[in-house]
Order: structure tokens, then C-alpha cells, then sequence
């Protein structure tokens, strides 16, 4: 999670896209939290690869180091100094390559369930996709087994895309194989990547299987973190998960659910939803709001918005419909 998140400007500004809110919490919370869930076994570790000091502070460090803890797991911080790839990354946490151990990329969510095929060396994660040619997919035999990773296939090789989670039974033997793939330069871009160390794990005669989620939700940019922002909020609602915290101000105003709504929050003459979400001690007045995500600490008032993004300390008074407003900004009318 070392990315600087640019596609998702303004919003990443001043807080590293994975700690981005989705239906109230960080994406990377709900990722590693939903990865447990899938796994249903004890976690020892969860090691974070993030980026420069002087993005990935003190309060990132914080935030994760509580998020291993309410799994009962020790945090390993390590840092990604230069965007040198994904084997690069996962090579930054070599200490913490040893027994079984799942790499996820911390801006896409999932919703799966499936057991572990216990003869298998690996799993990775696919979903079916209808545009196979615009992704990373995998190739299988008739065993039901990957032999092969082809990006962006021309002609049809599947239409199960690799969505960046990945188990390993041993993950020292990824480690051998990146570690390879680094010391013989095998660059793509100037970038290591995880694809070139599991091919020489094929080549070896490691045993790969899909493992097939239900869904995937990409946090990539605006438009779709607020489509997977409603999504979440729909699963949450239908797993009956507590989303509105209970001193709410709800003053001549009508909520449409799903939402979510936290802490000290203030609806004063507003309609909100379906599929928002707010942030705790933010003031919706004189509002409609839909689709859209409105983080801590702001005041929306005097608007009707459908699928936007307001960040945090934001005060916006105005007549726009659709938003993409970062951290600290003010606009009046």
C-alpha cells in the first residue's frame, strides 16, 4: 500500500488512499478484515509494505498497527522507498516471508466464500469478467489448475481476471523465486513483478488453483469508490451490520437505507440515501444527498448531490449536483 493513490485526487491529498472510508471504514480495514473472514483461522501477522514517512506518518502507523491488533496479531511496518513494482513490495517485508500468508493489494474489496484446497501450494483470487482482454487473467488446465498468468490476452485465454490476493502455503517459496527475479533483472518498465516470481514457482512444478470470488470492488478512482461504497453498504445491510451510530441528530429529516451514519452526526431538514455515507460530526443541512460518500467534521448544507466524495474539515454551501471535494476546502454560494 505504498501508491500515493493519484487517481484518486483530491481525496488522497492528505490521507494515503487504502485509509480511505468505504461504508465507515478505511478500505484497507474492511480488506483485511474480510480476507480473515474468507480464511477462518487464527492470524499471527499482518506486515504492511507503505511508502515515504512523510505521507505514511505516524498516525498511518498507528491505524494499522490497532488494525492487527483486533485480530489479535502483531503489525510489521516496512516501506516501500522507490515504485519499483509489486515483487518489489512484497520483497521490502522479507522478514515476514515465512510459513503460510496471504499478499493483498490494500484498494479493492472483495466478498467470497470458499474453503482452502489444502494440496494446493496456491490460491489466487479471480473473479469473471466480461472484458477478459482488459485485465491479468488466468490460463487453467483441464484439472481446474493455473498454468499460466496472461496479461491483457489479445485472443481469449479465460474470463477469470487475477484480482491481487493471493495464499501461499509456503510463502518462503515466493520469496526464493522473487529474489531470483531481482538479482537476474527481469524489469518490466523498470518494475519486479509478483507474475515473473509465480511463473518460475509453475516452472518448478508448485500447483496453482483459483479461488473465485463472489465480488470485487475496485477503490481505484472517484466514480468507482462511490459505486462500491453503495455495494458495501448493501452487503452490510443484508448481513444485518449496525450502521447508524445512536446519537445521531436526525431533526426534520429522512433517511432512505442503506446508510451509513456516525457518531455525532447532525441531519437538520435533509434526506440522505440510499447509499451514503457520513462521517462522524459532519452537519447535513437543508441537504438531499445520494450515492455519495461525506467524510469527519464537515458541513453540507443548502444542495442536492447524488454520487460524490467530500473529504474531511470541508464546508460546502452550494448548488453543484456532483462533488469530488477534498480535505479543508470551503465553497459558498
Amino acid at each position: 500500500m505504498a501508491g500515493r493513490g493519484s487517481r484518486l485526487r483530491p481525496h488522497t491529498l492528505t490521507v494515503p488512499k487504502p485509509l480511505l472510508p468505504v461504508a465507515g471504514m478505511p478500505i484497507v480495514h474492511r480488506l483485511v478484515k474480510d480476507i480473515a473472514r474468507v480464511l477462518n483461522q487464527p492470524i499471527d501477522e499482518v506486515a504492511f509494505v507503505i511508502g515515504d514517512p512523510a505521507f505514511f506518518g505516524e498516525e498511518v502507523v498507528q491505524s494499522l498497527t490497532a488494525l492487527a491488533a483486533s485480530l489479535n496479531a502483531k503489525a510489521s511496518i516496512y516501506r516501500q522507498d522507490q515504485p519499483l513494482g509489486t515483487g518489489h513490495a512484497i520483497m521490502c517485508a522479507e522478514p515476514s516471508l515465512q510459513g503460510p500468508a496471504v499478499i493483498a493489494y490494500a484498494d479493492t474489496l472483495i466478498r467470497a466464500n470458499f474453503k482452502l484446497d489444502p494440496d494446493a501450494d496456491s490460491v489466487i483470487w479471480v473473479k469473471q469478467v466480461e472484458q477478459p482482454e482488459a485485465y491479468g487473467v488466468v490460463e487453467l488446465n483441464d484439472r481446474q489448475e493455473i498454468v499460466s498468468l496472461v496479461e491483457k490476452p489479445a485472443a481469449f485465454v479465460s474470463d477469470l481476471a487475477v484480482i491481487g490476493i493471493y495464499y501461499f502455503k509456503e510463502i518462503e517459496r515466493l520469496k526464493e523465486a522473487l529474489a531470483k527475479v531481482i538479482e537476474q533483472k527481469i524489469e518490466h518498465s523498470g518494475e519486479y513483478q509478483i507474475n515473473d516470481g509465480i511463473k518460475m514457482m509453475m516452472a518448478d512444478g508448485k500447483r496453482f488453483v483459483p479461488g473465485e470470488v463472489s465480488d470485487w470492488m475496485d477503490c481505484g478512482n472517484k466514480q468507482v469508490t462511490v459505486e462500491t461504497n453503495a455495494k458495501m453498504l448493501d452487503y452490510l445491510s443484508q448481513e444485518g451490520e449496525e450502521l447508524m451510530a445512536t446519537d445521531v441528530r436526525v431533526e426534520n429529516s429522512k433517511i432512505i437505507p442503506p446508510c451509513f451514519i456516525a457518531s455525532g452526526v447532525d441531519l437538520i431538514n435533509a434526506t440522505v440515501g440510499p447509499h451514503v455515507s457520513i462521517g462522524a460530526g459532519t452537519r447535513i443541512e437543508n441537504a438531499t444527498i445520494a450515492n455519495s460518500i461525506i467524510q469527519s467534521n464537515s458541513v453540507v448544507q443548502h444542495c442536492s448531490i447524488v454520487d460524490s466524495m467530500i473529504g474531511n474539515h470541508v464546508h460546502y454551501d452550494g448548488k453543484s449536483t456532483k462533488l469530488s471535494i477534498g480535505d479543508y476546502t470551503v465553497i459558498e454560494n
